[in-house]
């Protein structure tokens, strides 16, 4: 008598919240105060290896309850699902969820429901690495080439990817992967660090924070940009004067101006040299970045963080729009719309800095990256991560840093699991912290 296939027995969200806002952590010029949060899922099984998936959603504070209700509402797509067929096939569901025409009809393919998707797409993808005893970045770069592809949608990009190109592409990646991996393992990934940039932070704590980045190993910060030029222009000088000129210094201003007003902004900071400027407008601008990146050369534009789909990246891309495309693991629907857009950044020659910081976007993205180095794009060169220095300690398997580098992840799975004493702790609103919190006592009792 054969034995009943595992399945897919529970959804678990869990809404979790962390208190940056109390000392600005994160404040930049269009989000002054975010409490960053994360709509958390687990996704558990009746198999008896006892592995579980683990996905969210980063968010900055209130709505963290409508992320967490989106991903509820994807549940009867997941339970039941056969385990073996779902790991081996994380596209099938993907398909799925898309495809549910009413939940689509939110979107489509963007905003809340999207982003729900991917939680719930990258959960399914921790619980395949974690069944494969492998980290996700090496689960992706020893896939073969044929069955990457089959992961991939095509449907609205494929005027400029084909699977045929794609398939040519993975090929290619393929040549030197086995030096690429052994220099990964023992050098790692190149970062950058946003940490001493935060538009709330003190002149001092800037200056302070910037030259023990260049101590550490970065060899490029970021600073948040765009309440005020006279208060940029004294940031810039202040943060150049402590790294020198040999430090890249790239500037972010989270989408705060219009298209004359990012150019006229971006042409004052010149003087300090910035390698890039990220989000300079509405990153649905697509003419918009365009016209910046030809009035702000030699300075870089870059964006992607809040770029919501493959389609989206694909116009940037056509429309020769930005030189640094940012992807984000938790914005566009998982993993697998990710391979889709690195493909697409790889088919057009642009290099991927991915956005990190966040609740966990670090652990995340680091394994896109590496996949990225290994089977893709072939070089680190003009790419770095993100890293931003906070929250770390609440996950199982944090990132780690060593001289300016992301240590490759040698644990099984995406990174995504989050500490059950934190879960305990800053679950809204009834965590420990929260419980506790005056403010969001008498938040409730309103």
């Amino acid at each position: 008598m054969s034995q009943a296939p595992a399945r897919v027995t529970a959804v678990d969200t869990h809404d979790i919240r962390f208190p940056t806002s109390r000392e600005l952590d994160g404040s930049d010029a269009m989000n002054p105060d975010p409490d960053y949060s994360a709509a958390y899922v687990v996704l558990r099984t009746d198999a008896a290896d006892g592995h579980e998936g683990h996905g969210f959603v980063f968010t900055i504070g209130r709505g963290n309850d409508v992320q967490v209700a989106a991903i509820d509402a994807l549940r009867d797509h997941v339970l039941g699902r056969d385990v073996e067929e779902l790991c081996a096939d994380p596209g099938s569901l993907l398909r799925d969820l898309i495809g549910d025409s009413q939940l689509r009809w939110l979107g489509p393919e963007k905003g809340v429901m999207h982003m729900a998707i991917g939680a719930v797409v990258n959960a399914v993808w921790d619980l395949a690495a974690r069944r494969a005893g492998k980290p996700l970045w090496q689960l992706l770069a020893d896939a073969e080439p044929e069955w990457l592809v089959g992961q991939i949608d095509f449907r609205y990009i494929a005027d400029v990817l084909t699977p045929q190109q794609a398939l040519d592409l993975l090929r290619r990646g393929r040549r030197g992967a086995a030096e690429r991996r052994a220099r990964l393992l023992q050098r790692g990934y190149p970062a950058y660090t946003t940490s001493p940039g935060w538009l709330g932070y003190d002149d001092d704590k800037l200056g302070r924070l910037a030259a023990q980045a260049v101590a550490d190993g970065f060899r490029q910060i970021k600073l948040k940009v765009g309440a005020d030029l006279d208060d940029d222009i004294r940031r810039c000088r202040v943060a150049r004067a402590v790294v020198g000129p040999g430090i890249r210094l790239a500037v972010d201003a989270n989408q705060r101006w219009n298209v004359d007003e990012a150019i006229h902004w971006t042409r004052a900071l010149a003087e300090f040299g910035p390698y890039w400027i990220e989000e300079p407008t509405s990153p649905d601008d697509v003419l918009g970045h365009a016209a910046i990146r030809r009035a702000v050369a030699p300075v870089k534009v870059a964006t992607g963080e809040h770029v919501h789909n493959r389609i989206m990246f694909k116009q940037l891309l056509q429309a020769d729009a930005l030189d640094i495309v940012q992807i984000d693991a938790a914005r566009v629907a998982g993993v697998n719309e990710n391979l889709a857009i690195l493909l697409l950044a790889a088919r057009f020659g642009v290099p991927v800095c991915p956005h990190a910081g966040g609740v966990g976007l670090c652990e995340l993205v680091q394994h896109l990256s590496m996949f990225d180095y290994l089977a893709v794009s072939g070089t680190t060169e003009d790419r770095v991560i993100e890293y931003v220095d906070h929250l770390h300690e609440h996950f199982v398997t944090p990132v780690v840093i060593r001289g300016g580098h992301y240590t490759a992840p040698t644990t099984p799975g995406f990174s995504a699991a989050l500490r059950p004493e934190s879960l305990a702790r800053y679950t809204f609103p009834g965590g420990t912290y929260w419980a506790a919190d005056p403010d969001t006592q008498k938040g409730q009792a309103a």
